[in-house]
């Protein structure tokens, strides 16, 4: 099989032209903020008070380097960690008020943005491909 045939290259592929859609255009816009750390704040805000564990898990994103995120979401002022009463080990997360700013600035621009990155794809197409990925993954909808 043809490198170019395998879901999984394309996939890659694809993961790559939106972290360069993202990237252009929330620089563009005037915002510093990676994919990884909107998908941050987002759950955060949907959950306030989740544990870094569980941050992760809701997003799809690596355990061992979440703290990482967390920590650079802290340094900006965006995000806050409080020690749980149920649990001393676990720190829950809530946004600041400039986080909570922030991310209704940039959500706009964040989804303005998601038509960018399959471009090619007719508005019918786009909701297709965007179905069969949650399928793919296992997701609800």
């Amino acid at each position: 099989m043809d490198r170019i045939e395998m879901a999984g290259h394309l996939i890659r592929r694809l993961h790559q032209q939106s972290t360069q859609v993202f990237q252009a255009q929330t620089q563009a816009a005037g915002f510093e903020l990676t994919s990884v750390q909107f998908a941050a704040l987002d759950a955060i805000e949907q959950q306030p008070g989740i544990d870094q564990a569980s941050l992760a898990t809701t997003i799809s994103f690596d355990r061992a380097t979440i703290g990482g995120v967390i920590d650079r979401l802290e340094s900006k002022g965006l995000v806050q960690r409080v020690v749980s009463a149920q649990d001393r080990r676990a720190r829950q997360l809530h946004l600041t008020p400039d986080g909570e700013r922030l991310l209704a600035s940039i959500r706009p621009v964040v989804e303005a943005l998601q038509a960018e990155i399959l471009a090619p794809l007719s508005r019918a197409e786009r909701a297709a491909f965007v179905a069969l990925a949650h399928k793919a993954l296992g997701l609800e909808r």
